[in-house]
């Protein structure tokens, strides 16, 4: 890339500005500030502040007009202010944004599906999980949770082929995880990971009418009846493998909700002695391999923290709605973005060291492949021969 332009502008390359044009028309603004705040605009100026991690609009504010000149090359051509970003985030649908970030979902999902993620599976593998922001009830009245407490909830289904999130859902927090399984549209061959909390017989009946897979952990309360058991191996019982059957549910709700076999597997982990029994309607998976899938559910809780250590999720820029909707969107954009710079540059840094060196740096006229791959001076000398010996 050319090194005499700014990071930030070598950022939007990677940008494809006539699907964003495309996602921005699905529910254009008409007010007047959006002819002297276009919507790219206002996209790069929460990129910003989700890469930099600003504190308001204020900051944000104060830091993009320090800048000067800069921003017209880095593509911001309207003057920035706090009123016009926070009517932008108050006015403009957040659909548009979420339209966006399934585009580069898409383009991410592309460059990540040969990526291997520790277990030897040729069809696709997600997690479903949620994760709890807590919000003040007073500025956040709409996002009722308890009596005297706010909370909204991030429902996520994760690709585990480059933890790159398909499915991303802001509920208020009171609302159960099961009922994500209501909007959910299994994929035909693919392989769904979920925790306890999403044990509905009734909603786990619909992935075998679709051709998917659940594996999912089963509740201490489980009653069944036991069928056939399969062989477990020497091999498979060192590795921690204790129980591989065939069950038939056993209380009279269940068995009408769920009227097909199940697989109940036990497993033994020995880094931390705990004992796991889950479920699966996938009677010919190696039941290893359904121990292993479980395990990096873990991602997941990586994703999460990730973004909430990183990116600017757990306190907003708007009390509103859509304002709350928007930004977390855009930080989902954001996280693809550096995911797709990651796989198409080749870089080997970690996706949070990627985001510091960007935090810093996205203003310098430096080529942004350089700076991402650049080593420090210190590990480079190994010591050098021209250093007098002290003693």
């Amino acid at each position: 890339m050319n090194s005499g332009r700014t990071i930030f502008s070598q950022l939007l390359d990677f940008v494809p500005r006539y699907e964003f044009n495309r996602c921005m028309q699905r529910y254009p603004d008409d007010h007047y500030e959006a002819r002297n705040f276009s919507y790219f605009d206002h996209f790069l100026c929460m990129v910003f502040a989700q890469l930099t991690f600003r504190e308001s609009l204020r900051d944000i504010e104060t830091c993009l007009r320090t800048m000067g000149p800069k921003l017209y090359h880095c593509g911001l051509r309207s003057s920035i202010s706090r009123s016009t970003l926070a009517e932008a985030n108050h006015q403009r649908n957040w659909e548009n944004h979420a339209a966006f970030a399934q585009v580069l979902i898409r383009i991410a999902r592309k460059l990540y599906a040969d990526e291997a993620f520790g277990v030897e599976l040729n069809q696709t593998a997600y997690v479903l999980d949620s994760t709890l922001i807590d919000l003040c009830s007073t500025l956040f009245p709409w996002a009722r949770y308890q009596r005297q407490h706010s909370a909204i909830k991030l429902h996520t289904l994760l690709d585990l082929k480059g933890s790159i999130p398909c499915v991303v859902t802001l509920s208020e927090g009171c609302r159960h995880d099961v009922k994500m399984l209501d909007e959910l549209i299994p994929e035909a061959g693919a392989y769904y990971i979920m925790d306890r909390g999403y044990v509905d017989f009734a909603r786990l009946a619909q992935f075998p009418v679709h051709g998917a897979h659940f594996i999912i952990r089963a509740k201490s309360n489980l009653c069944f009846i036991r069928g056939a058991y399969h062989h477990i191996s020497d091999a498979e019982h060192a590795a921690g493998l204790r129980c591989d059957q065939m069950i038939k549910l056993r209380r009279p709700r269940s068995a009408r909700d769920y009227p097909h076999p199940l697989r109940y597997i036990s497993y033994y982990a020995a880094k931390i002695n705990r004992h796991f029994t889950y479920l699966t309607d996938d009677p010919e998976l190696p039941g290893l391999i359904v121990a292993q899938l479980y395990e990096r559910r873990w991602q997941v809780e990586l994703f999460f923290k990730w973004i909430k250590q990183h990116l600017r999720i757990k306190a907003f820029y708007g009390i509103s709605e859509n304002a709350v909707r928007t930004q977390i969107w855009i930080a989902v954009s954001t996280y693809v973005l550096i995911a797709i710079i990651k796989k198409q540059l080749q870089i080997e840094h970690s996706l949070s060291e990627i985001q510091q060196i960007l935090s810093i740096a996205l203003f310098e006229k430096d080529s942004l492949y350089q700076r991402l791959t650049a080593k420090s001076a210190q590990s480079e000398e190994t010591g050098s021969c021209n250093q007098l010996a002290l003693w």
